[in-house]
């Protein structure tokens, strides 16, 4: 058996800038096939718009409030929504409340910057939610 409690795990920032709780992850447990995070983001904050070439990541809404951005699709989210990226998909959340967003991640295969792809400035112009400024 495998049990680890989040008050156990060190945090480290993705590539996306979120700060993540790497729960279950091929580097620290026997699993193989997948990986499970806590991520946070801080009111009025948001992630880096990113890609996965490989991965494919479920989200589930722990607490707080935000916006969800997949490719051209946008979706309010709150505790207890879950949220399917397929690989390959743009994405990033905003947390719009006045408290920490938290989100628990799993990720297949696991979690690994080299997979994610950051979306460069020039693409984000084209983006929905860019503010259009120039």
């Amino acid at each position: 058996m495998i049990l680890r409690n989040r008050r156990m795990v060190r945090a480290f920032v993705t590539k996306d800038g979120s700060e993540v709780y790497e729960l279950l992850h091929p580097k620290n447990s026997r699993v193989r096939r997948l990986s499970i995070a806590e991520a946070v983001v801080k009111p009025g904050s948001a992630t880096k718009e990113h890609f996965h070439r490989t991965s494919e990541e479920v989200y589930y809404i722990l607490s707080g409030e935000g916006e969800m951005y997949i490719n051209e699709e946008k979706a309010y989210v709150q505790a207890g929504d879950v949220v399917l990226i397929p690989a390959g998909a743009r994405h990033y959340v905003v947390n719009t409340g006045n408290e920490e967003l938290v989100i628990l991640c799993a990720s297949s295969p696991p979690y690994s910057h080299e997979d994610t792809e950051l979306v460069t400035p020039a693409a984000q112009s084209s983006s929905p939610h860019s503010s259009g400024d120039s």
